[in-house]
């Protein structure tokens, strides 16, 4: 099966995850840091999770999951150890994206390992036949993209906000942030780290390079 990657914008949506165990722990957190509204439908929760509930980050429902639990969702990801609970879950989303751990065959979407630097991120599927497989790419890149390209992007976040509040034309304004995010800047950067980097569009800015 092809899927088609997107990137979707999570902030305050409800996302219903069914399942407190450690692999809906792992599903909770990454939604949070998506900003979700998240629902967690469970009689049991891991220690984190309770930490979260009493914190009132998520809402709980200590129970099992019932028909109608999904109305107003925005996603729905089915994580128990019940197959036949995760069947009920899918089937009863309708329309609503499900994603069912490990068993594509029940998803309308499937979530990819996921690498996060600052502003940017990368996300590595292999259409649901070997997320082993996902998470060894993700771990290769973890060590090509460090957390100084994470570092470098929130600098040109400032940079592009002064150059759009500026007198300069849109064709300079283009030429410049094209440079800035250009093979040339990635490379001082893996060769001579970030504070080299930062000289280096400096110069950039001042028409020096």
């Amino acid at each position: 099966m092809r899927y088609y990657p997107v990137f979707l914008n999570l902030e305050g949506k409800r996302c219903v995850v069914v399942g407190g165990g450690d692999v809906a722990e792992r599903k909770v957190l990454a939604l949070l840091d998506s900003g979700a509204s998240v629902t967690v439908i469970s009689p049991e929760l891991t220690e984190r999770l309770y930490d979260l509930k009493f914190a009132g980050r998520i809402e709980h429902l200590q129970r099992d999951y019932r028909e109608g639990d999904l109305k107003g969702a925005f996603i729905v990801i089915a994580a128990t150890s019940e197959m036949d609970v995760n069947r009920k879950v899918s089937g009863d989303a309708e329309g609503i994206p499900v994603n069912v751990v490990d068993t594509p065959e029940l998803c309308s979407f499937i979530v990819p390992s996921v690498l996060r630097r600052g502003p940017l991120t990368i996300a590595v599927s292999t259409s649901g036949t070997s997320p082993a497989l996902s998470r060894s790419i993700r771990e290769e890149l973890e060590a090509l993209y460090t957390e100084e390209v994470g570092t470098l992007l929130e600098h040109i976040v400032r940079i592009r906000k002064e150059l759009m509040g500026s007198d300069l034309s849109p064709e300079k304004r283009t030429a410049i942030l094209k440079s800035l995010g250009s093979r040339e800047t990635l490379r001082i950067l893996r060769q001579k780290g970030i504070d080299e980097t930062r000289r280096y569009i400096q110069d950039l800015l001042e028409g020096k390079g």
